[in-house]
């Protein structure tokens, strides 16, 4: 955000800590993470139809919701109190992640579905 790319502590731009730039750089990764499973998923939909993606599917419900709330976890903590504030829509954006998780199901369920295909499709070699 511009806060951080304006933000000073100590006499140094707050982006300029190695700390701040692994934060950011740990929610790129997890953003191309999920984004990455979402388009195979939705490939493998494309070609095969929705139940030869159902393990995937079921991983997206799992990874997006959990990265967003990382990713917005460690943007409110980068932008100290501002990322609370009114002037934000983080803590709104943070229920909106968190209620995503139980949507469909709690990821509980998502992982008993993926463990009981993957102990079929894979149990026996």
């Amino acid at each position: 955000s511009q806060r951080t790319l304006e933000r000073e502590t100590f006499g140094k731009k707050f982006y300029e800590y190695s700390s701040i730039r692994h934060e950011i750089a740990t929610s790129q990764c997890e953003i191309e993470q999920a984004r990455l499973l979402t388009l195979s998923a939705a490939d493998k939909m494309d070609k095969l139809g929705n139940k030869e993606a159902k393990d995937l599917i079921a991983m997206i419900k799992i990874v997006a919701p959990n990265m967003a709330l990382n990713v917005i976890d460690r943007a409110m903590q980068i932008l100290g109190g501002k990322g609370v504030g009114p002037d934000t829509y983080l803590p709104h954006y943070f229920a909106i992640a968190r209620m995503l998780r139980l949507a469909d199901g709690p990821d509980e369920v998502h992982m008993y579905q993926l463990g009981k295909s993957c102990i079929k499709k894979y149990g026996n070699n």
